[in-house]
């Protein structure tokens, strides 16, 4: 096993999206972060890869909800670019 850690980061419209949402998600997704995708050796064991306007980045779920983010190998750092519920994370708009 690696001793590689991920970093996790959020882009800004990210974290804005992230603390619009309850607590109770909020904490789910943190944990999800932090204690599964940041110490894996590969954090795309967890999620899975996106198609069309979304490809090249990776998506993980969590309950009803998703973490869109773009898995940066060279700086092993997952940065997140989306979270938000299921019925309306993948729209264009941020």
């Amino acid at each position: 096993m690696s001793l590689a850690s991920w970093k996790i980061r959020f882009d800004k419209p990210a974290k804005k999206e992230l603390s619009r949402l309850d607590r109770k998600a909020q904490a789910d997704i943190w944990y999800y972060l932090w204690n599964r995708v940041a110490p894996a050796e590969d954090p795309r064991a967890y999620g899975n890869p996106l198609r069309k306007n979304l490809a090249g980045l990776w998506k993980y779920r969590v309950g009803s909800y998703r973490i869109i983010v773009e898995i940066q190998d060279q700086q092993l750092v997952v940065l997140v670019v989306r979270v938000g519920h299921r019925k309306n994370v993948y729209g264009d708009s941020h």
